[in-house]
Order: C-alpha cells, then structure tokens, then sequence
C-alpha cells in the first residue's frame, strides 16, 4: 500500500501527493484552485462535484480517480452539502486539517456575499416594478427545478414497492399530517433498518458488492484522543456564538433562534437542500412566521444564480428572519446578522463531519443494517420534496389561493423551465436568468 493513499493514524505529511507520479502539490497552488472554485461552482451538487472532478483527476491530477471516488462515497453517507464537503475532504487530504479548512470555507465564501447582496436588494427594492417583474419570472421556474428534482431522484431512488409505500407515507406525513421532518428521518430510517430484507436491492448499493476502487486504502485511527479533541473544540466554537448572541440579544431573540434552529437542520439534512428546505419552509413559515411560502420560492430563485452550495438558500430564508424581525436593531443589520448566524450554523457540522467522521466512516461501509436505514431515508425525501414542489407550485400558479384566479403566465412559463431542464438539459443558472428576463420584459411591455 502506498504511504500517499493513507490518513488517520497513518497518515502522509500535508501536502503529499494522492495521484501516483504526480510532484507535490503546495499549499498556495491549491489555496488559489479553491479560491477559484468558489467563483465558478455553479449547477448545483452535481455540477460541482463534476468541476472537482474535471479539475482535480482529469486536468491537475492531484488525486487519482479511485481516491476521488472513495471520497465521494464518504460525503454521500452524511448529512449537509456533499459538494462542500467533498472540497473539505480532498482539501484535509492535501494538506491536513488547514487545508480542509480552506477549501471547505473558499467554497462557501463567494456566495455569502454575493447572497447577501441580492438578498438586500430583494428586502429593500422587491416591491419596484422592474425588480418585482424579475423575481416574477423567477418563480415559476424554481416550480421547475423542485419538480425536475422529484423526477431524478425518485428514478434513483424508488425501485421497489417498498421504496414507493416510504416516499407514499412520508408525502402523507408531511403534507397532510404536518408531522416534522427529522420525525419522519427517523421513522424512514428505522423503517429501513428493522427490513433489511425489503432494501436488499437498495440504490445501486445495498444487496450488491461494493465496487468502490481504493477501499482498503483507510486506515481507521488507533484510539478516540483525536476524535475527541476536535469534538470538543467543535462544542466550544459551537457554544461561544450562542452564549455571546444570548448575552447580548436574549435566549428567544430571533438571532438565537435562528442559531439553534439551523444547527438542528444541519444535522437532519439528509437528501441535500431541497430535502431540508421542505423542513426549513415548513418551520420557518408555520411555526416561527419568519417569512411565507412565495418569500421562501424566492430564495431558492436567488440561490440558484450564485455559485457555491444551494444550501446557502438557507442564508436568504435567515436573512429575511432578521430583517422581518429586527428587534431593536435596524433590518439591515438585524438581516446580516441572521443571515450569517444561519450560515455558521448550517456549515459548522459539516467540517466536524469530515474532521471526525471521515477516518471511521469507512468501517461501516458494506454494514446493510446501515446501508438499509438510509435507503429507507433516501425514499422518504422523494415524498418530502414531492410535498415542496405542491406546496411551492401552489404558492406561485395560484398566489391569491387555491380558489382564486389561476396566473397562466406562471404555468406557461414553468412549462417551457420544465422542458428546457428536463427534456434539453439546459443548465440551471441560464434558464433561471432567462426566466428572470422575461418576467422583466412583461413589466416592460405590459406594466
């Protein structure tokens, strides 16, 4: 076994070479290719895992392809945005904890901003005509994208009866019965693990031999010292923004809500952001009247158009919670300050995921007890976003509700999003954009 293809306790020097052949790769070559890739990680998880992929096997060769794999393997069994996760996971890597650092933070740290000012622009100027004409063509295709979405991934996902009766129930759960989402995680996944037998056939896994190159390349650490250490670190930074936000603005201020709120969602996030966004909509509008529906379709619009995770949809709906709600500040900074409390809430798990996680997950890898419970998750979040897709659908064709006049502009224009993303393929960036300029184009044309 080559000493550049393992880490934990035996792990290289940083810096040392994961692809055979290939000279050692510097700290700042690699901190410029992250810094990089935070302008340019449009389309989503899948477009950006295959940018990594384009850039670190195919062009740089910094880590060969079975390494890449393997570590692509790693990010799909946790919770939170796989793609960053995947950056901090080659990154620690390269070089060591700083290096997971860095790439996992430049992956995020363009979109912050960016979000941030399309989010000002958003609460400041969305009632002028020009600015609401935009978001207007905006909406009807985030309909588009929610329902593309159910399509891919229950292909993916549902391939037995069983897996159809999980997404059914789940559907029923939290549409009709209103029942919270990590409930029903819960429930999917021990509904998964008491049945191995109904999950043998899995998604494309579980019932098969795992035929991931480069799985014994792992070692798992002797000891928990180093576990240890970093989840206790972990706690600290997690507590020290709670306790200075409770200090300062009180324990049920809106920005200490918004810190617990979102660190919980971080942890439920299974099935990537449309998944916890259905969560996220669910409490944040009924529960903690932070924002509405038509407020939360908008968001996913702005997210979709910023490069980094669509996660950071979450930045825009803490955002809005500030501004919403200033509580003796002023909305705009009553609006940062929420909106980057959410930020560091959402990503915090996802570094001590990959910081702990990563050594010993690869143990339980082919574990079909483990792998049956997250099928039977994986099937419930197709019935999760089935319900986001309705609840925005409605939110958006029928905004004045379900009895009042129906807006054709909004079904026509979700129709032609639909067959372009579907059907043509097109990129999710242009065809938001092209929405975004025919909504524009009506106020013009029509007023």
């Amino acid at each position: 076994m080559e000493k550049s293809q393992r880490h934990g306790a035996d792990a290289d020097p940083p810096g040392a070479s994961l692809h055979s052949g290939n000279p050692k790769v510097s700290f700042v070559e690699a901190l410029r290719f992250w810094a990089l890739l935070g302008f340019i990680s449009f389309g989503g998880p899948a477009g950006q895992i295959a940018i990594m992929h384009r850039e670190l096997v195919e062009r740089r060769r910094w880590i060969a392809e079975n390494r890449f794999l393997h570590a692509l393997s790693y990010c799909m069994l946790l919770p939170g945005p796989e793609a960053q996760q995947l950056a901090t996971y080659v990154g620690w890597l390269l070089h060591g904890a700083w290096g997971g650092i860095a790439a996992g933070v430049l992956f995020v740290l363009p979109s912050i901003f960016v979000l941030l000012a399309l989010s000002y622009t958003y609460a400041a100027f969305g009632e002028v005509p020009a600015v609401a004409g935009v978001l207007a063509g905006f909406k009807p295709v985030v309909v588009a994208i929610v329902a593309q979405a159910v399509l891919r991934i229950g292909a993916r996902a549902l391939r037995q009866r069983a897996h159809f009766l999980i997404a059914g129930a789940a559907f029923v759960a939290i549409y009709f019965l209103r029942l919270p989402f990590p409930l029903i995680v819960l429930l999917a996944g021990l509904t998964g693990l008491v049945g191995p037998k109904l999950w043998q056939q899995g998604f494309g896994s579980a019932g098969e031999p795992d035929e991931v190159s480069g799985a014994d390349d792992h070692k798992v650490p002797q000891g928990a010292a180093r576990a240890i250490r970093i989840g206790i670190l972990g706690t600290l930074l997690w507590l020290l923004p709670l306790l200075t936000l409770t200090s300062w603005r009180g324990w049920h201020s809106v920005p200490a809500q918004a810190y617990r709120f979102f660190t919980q969602a971080a942890l439920v996030t299974f099935g990537g952001a449309y998944a916890v966004l259905a969560y996220v909509t669910q409490s944040a509008v009924a529960s903690y009247g932070w924002l509405t529906h038509a407020q939360a379709v908008d968001g996913l619009a702005l997210a979709e158009t910023t490069p980094g995770p669509l996660i950071m949809v979450l930045q825009f709906i803490g955002f809005l919670a500030g501004w919403n709600h200033p509580d003796g500040l002023t909305p705009a900074a009553s609006a940062v300050l929420c909106a980057l409390v959410t930020t560091y809430a959402t990503f915090l798990p996802s570094f001590l995921f990959i910081f702990i996680g990563a050594p010993y997950i690869e143990a339980l890898r082919g574990n079909l007890h483990l792998q049956s419970a997250l099928n039977g998750v994986t099937a419930a979040v197709v019935g999760v976003i089935l319900n986001l897709a309705l609840v925005f659908a409605a939110a958006v064709i029928w905004p004045h509700g379900l009895l009042e006049a129906t807006d054709w502009f909004a079904v026509a224009l979700c129709g032609a999003a639909f067959v372009a993303l579907y059907r043509f393929e097109t990129k999710v960036p242009w065809v938001v954009l092209a929405g975004g300029l025919v909504g524009l184009g009506r106020v013009l044309l029509f007023g």
